[in-house]
């Protein structure tokens, strides 16, 4: 039974027509609410994965549920559909179970308030905010285990429950939360921080509509979905083909032992719609790199692509949904049965954009770009330290942005662009660490006309006896180079302890004890590069190798000489003509690198871990 909206005044509201100043003014104005929900956000929050790396998305949506401004596509429309109670003025809804909302939120670290916005006795709009709490209880530091086999194992569940119910608090139910994790504090000022933003953007939504009337806010709403709808089957008409085309990518493993992961997609256009089917993908996995992939957020992935790639001025909202059906198989990787572990999703995730890219220029070679957003690094860090007192540390890492058709992939930056670095003196201040080395990796990138961004070192040195988790991706398989260009580089994670031996250590690890003085190494992988590598400018070749982000070696991938940091123009014209004649033409515009069985080969020698195990399919069961 969907979820009854109670309204003091059911007058419906009339469509009219809102004139262009108007309109601008008022998308403007919510534009600007959703970067207002953020700053309230980031000065209120307490936990290092929010306050300083900006890991939450807001969303406003209209009176049914339609995300006009935000990050990720609305999960309202659905949500409402399946829950069974009232919504009322003076109710704020709070959750954080995958599984009781299809997948909106794709692991139980993400916390979720929605705030139903009434005016005058009418629900007028809604507005939302998710955020990664930091430690939500569960087996490990951070509730996030690699070794999961059920979500049980993940911390506290949380399905839709009002946490605030006509006006009043809930403080029970919000003591109960905050007593399962290792970090109430950080938790209970995240949540304040989450609720704070939500009614900062309700408020602004009743003094527009205030402002210009309720009809014409609401047909501006109308207008904007209609508008991004109009814009969106353009784009799909023009960019996507009848005839099918396929494209398939994989999570190198699951932290087990066992891998890679494929993930395929196939897409085609039919009766003006795009049809995404993920028939293929490989069974759900035992361990927790499952993605629960709800079928609007991968509608907001597919839609964001094809805005930024084809015209980034285009306000994304949902207007567009109906256009692109989604086929993904139940009991598959990206929508695995319950109680199936989801925490370690990043890496599926960031593969979607991989592959999306992949299927995206197949028709346009041109807006083709490379792999690279592939994951987002994890390091966690905790303790006591010298004083008795408990530390827990979680940090996003950053790896290299592929290269594309309009430049250079940036070096070292996020899966989400939105997101920043936590700075290396807060780091310092708050956690018995110190970091010696916080730098990009020459070479990293992928070789091309337009480079692959290049991945980062951070070398962190312990002060206190504690244990480590990682979590990262793309140390097996390569991030990809289109159109000539060349892969990235692979991720390595290196321990050095503290007598100076060393080992590298797997991308995935749990309960890594650590002691003082010992040295993470944390590399990340380089984004694949973008056109021929033989056609970039010399000059600028060697003004990177001066700027320390290519080496006088790396500089000969792109057939150019240095001599005493100067282009050798004569050699290098001979080293091109040399490189050219010896290459072989290539097969098509992707550039994987070696196959996954020579991979496997070869693992041991070029990673100095062992290559992992083919999955192996997995009996489904109702509970674990």
């Amino acid at each position: 039974m969907p979820a009854r909206i109670i309204q003091s005044n059911e007058t419906p509201f009339n469509k009219v027509t809102v004139d262009p100043v108007t309109l601008e003014v008022i998308e403007n104005a919510l534009r600007n609410a959703r970067i207002e929900m953020d700053a309230t956000l980031v000065r209120t929050a307490m936990s290092p994965g929010i306050r300083e790396q900006g890991d939450a998305f807001p969303l406003i949506a209209d009176h049914k549920g339609r995300m006009i401004v935000g990050q990720f596509g609305s999960y309202i429309g659905p949500f409402l559909e399946g829950f069974e109670g009232t919504v009322e003025e003076g109710d704020m809804i709070f959750l954080s179970d995958p599984y009781s909302v299809g997948g909106a939120i794709s692991h139980s670290n993400d916390w979720l308030v929605l705030l139903p916005v009434f005016k005058d006795g009418r629900l007028l709009a809604y507005t939302s905010m998710f955020g990664h709490q930091s430690d939500i209880g569960g087996k490990v530091v951070g509730s996030m285990p690699i070794d999961a086999r059920s979500i049980f194992e993940e911390g506290v569940r949380i399905p839709p429950v009002k946490i605030w119910k006509k006006g009043e608090y809930n403080e029970d139910l919000i003591k109960l939360i905050m007593h399962q994790t290792r970090k109430p504090d950080w938790c209970s000022a995240d949540l304040n921080a989450l609720i704070a933003s939500c009614r900062v953007a309700a408020r602004r939504v009743i003094e527009l509509a205030g402002r210009f009337g309720d009809d014409v806010y609401t047909s501006a709403c109308e207008e904007l979905l209609a508008r991004n709808h109009r814009a969106m089957e353009h784009l799909i008409a023009t960019s996507i083909g009848e005839a099918p085309v396929s494209f398939e990518d994989y999570v190198c493993d699951d932290g087990l032992g066992y891998g890679p992961y494929k993930i395929k997609c196939t897409m085609w256009r039919e009766g003006g719609k795009v049809h995404l089917d993920f028939t293929g993908t490989d069974p759900q996995s035992q361990a927790s790199i499952n993605f629960f992939l709800n079928e609007n957020m991968l509608r907001m992935f597919f839609g964001i692509y094809m805005i930024m790639v084809f015209d980034p001025q285009i306000l994304f909202n949902d207007g567009f949904y109906d256009l692109i059906e989604v086929h993904i198989p139940e009991g598959s990787l990206l929508k695995p049965k319950f109680p199936a572990a989801l925490s370690g999703r990043t890496h599926a995730l960031g593969r979607i954009f991989d592959i999306l890219g992949g299927l995206l220029g197949q028709k346009t070679p041109e807006f083709l770009c490379a792999a690279g957003f592939s994951s987002s690094p994890h390091l966690f860090y905790s303790g006591f330290d010298a004083k008795g007192k408990w530390f827990q540390l979680f940090q996003i890492g950053f790896g290299g942005i592929p290269g594309k058709p309009m430049g250079d992939g940036p070096d070292g930056h996020s899966l989400w662009p939105g997101f920043t670095n936590v700075p290396n003196e807060f780091l310092e201040r708050y956690f018995p660490l110190i970091i010696e080395r916080y730098e990009t990796v020459p070479d990293s990138g992928g070789p091309g006309l337009h480079r692959g961004g290049n991945g980062i070192q951070m070398t962190y040195k312990f002060l206190e006896k504690g244990t480590i988790a990682i979590h990262d991706d793309r140390w097996f398989t390569v991030p990809w180079g289109v159109n000539g260009g060349e892969p990235g580089a692979r991720a390595r994670k290196i321990l050095e302890k503290a007598d100076g031996t060393s080992q590298v250590v797997g991308n995935k690890v749990e309960d890594l004890e650590v002691e003082a003085g010992d040295r993470l190494h944390f590399i990340t992988w380089g984004g694949g590069g973008w056109g021929d590598p033989l056609e970039r400018e010399p000059a600028l070749v060697a003004l990177e190798v001066e700027q320390g982000l290519v080496t006088v070696d790396g500089a000969r991938r792109y057939g150019v000489v240095l001599k005493d940091g100067q282009v050798d123009a004569s050699a290098t014209e001979g080293l091109r003509a040399k490189i050219r004649a010896e290459r072989p033409a290539p097969s098509g515009p992707f550039n994987f690198g070696p196959d996954i069985e020579t991979l496997r080969a070869n693992c041991l020698a070029e990673t100095g871990l062992p290559a992992p195990k083919k999955p192996v399919a997995l009996r489904h069961t109702a509970a674990a």
